[in-house]
């Protein structure tokens, strides 16, 4: 059986070092002598040590930089130092928290000594190895509550109405998202709101801005005055996208709650949340349920697809910039109609920028290709993309997160 290989990293051999040599001898270790420059041309001694004997006075930085670079090894060996002449050094040593022994060098005493160093390096591990699965547990505790809490910022579920059928799918990357939707009544319920949006970036941040920006979103709409202005029936039946702010009235009771909702939150979020560099696409919707009127703001989002009921799609595209961004963004009211057997599909780009194995997207192309066969409800819709997007994934970890909302007014 070889035998244990003992380092000894000094300046010089003088007569400590020559003593500790002969008592590791004695008790079976073959020993190795290095200075530290010697060390830097080469490293691979270390990979031979089990132990690492260093004079103090070296000093406690040099000590401490041998420490770092055994803690590279694949077996970190024990480091323990032995004072030459110096007991200053070996005290500042000490109390840089490093294990020692001192002369004499018996080999009866130096085994018990580097024993009881080796056994206290080992539960410092023991108890560091502890630590830190004490505190991933306790990040894991908080993420899991911080998802929780998320959770409760989406819709248990959406608005109902004779006619429609709204369904959702939402599938974070991590344990919390950027990505949300939204559904609610608007203007006493003759209006119903839908949102959603992807704020940049993933993990906790992107998830906190989520939840602000949402909460903005949903009260402002929600407490803002509707806009008694044009009825929907005077409304043009293609789709269109007009300035907000211009010369004449603007169209519809829903136009209100939708304008003020998007602008308030940019401004808001542009002009308290700037440092910290978070933004979010959005496609806001407000729906008249009695006439399929759809008004809508895409902030910077992908383009939503609107496939009629004789399959013609069309893509519903950016209005004005991402929300956050700058404070005086000017936003497009746009306008279209979802006629019976129409559904609209609303989705955040971890669907069409999903990954394979090899890197390859699912693409937008992709995605209106599939929308191409006729489904007969929402759930089918997402159901049929959702078993698409993850075919394409297979076994590849999920880049980006989920979400996707469809509209579809039923034909009766």
């Amino acid at each position: 059986m070889a035998a244990s290989v003992a380092l000894i990293v000094a300046e010089e051999r003088v007569t400590a070092t020559i003593d500790l040599e002969h008592a590791l001898h004695l008790d079976g270790f073959e020993t190795l002598h290095s200075s530290p420059a010697g060390l830097l041309m080469r490293p691979e001694i270390y990979e031979r040590a089990h132990l690492v004997l260093a004079s103090a006075s070296l000093g406690l930085p040099q000590v401490a930089m041998i420490d770092r670079q055994l803690a590279a090894c694949s077996t970190p060996p024990t480091l323990i130092v032995f004072p030459q002449r110096d007991l200053e050094g070996l005290e500042s040593c000490v109390r840089g928290g490093f294990d020692y022994v001192v002369p004499p060098f018996l080999p009866a005493l130096l085994r018990s000594r580097l024993a009881s160093c080796q056994e206290r390096s080992q539960l410092a591990e023991v108890v560091e190895e502890m630590t830190a699965m004490a505190r991933l547990q306790e990040y894991e505790r908080e993420l899991s509550i911080a998802r929780e809490i998320q959770s409760g910022f989406l819709p248990d579920e959406l608005p109902k109405r004779e006619g429609w059928q709204f369904a959702a799918r939402f599938r974070p990357a991590r344990q919390v998202a950027g990505d949300f939707y939204d559904g609610f009544e608007l203007v006493n319920g003759r209006r119903l709101g839908f949102i959603v949006a992807d704020v940049c970036d993933k993990g906790v941040g992107a998830a906190l801005f989520m939840a602000l920006i949402l909460t903005l979103l949903r009260h402002t709409a929600q407490h803002a005055s509707a806009w008694d202005l044009i009825d929907d029936a005077m409304v043009p039946p293609g789709d269109v996208a007009a300035p907000i702010h211009g010369a004449g009235p603007v169209l519809s009771v829903g136009a209100g709650p939708l304008i003020q909702s998007v602008l308030g939150t940019n401004r808001y979020m542009a002009r308290n949340h700037l440092r910290q560099a978070y933004f979010a696409t959005l496609f806001f919707a407000v729906l008249d349920p009695v006439s399929g009127g759809l008004l809508y703001i895409n902030g910077g989002h992908n383009p939503p697809i609107v496939v009629r009921a004789d399959g013609r799609q069309c893509l519903l595209p950016p209005t004005g910039p991402a929300v956050g961004v700058q404070a005086d963004s000017t936003y497009r009211l746009g306008h279209t109609r979802l006629d019976p057997g129409d559904t609209l599909l609303v989705y955040t780009d971890g669907v069409v920028e999903a990954r394979d194995l090899d890197a390859r997207q699912y693409t937008m192309g992709r995605l209106r290709h599939l929308l191409r066969e006729r489904l007969d409800s929402a759930d089918a819709v997402l159901d049929h993309v959702e078993a698409s997007l993850f075919q394409h994934v297979g076994i590849a970890e999920q880049f980006d997160d989920i979400t996707m909302l469809a509209l579809r007014r039923t034909e009766s």
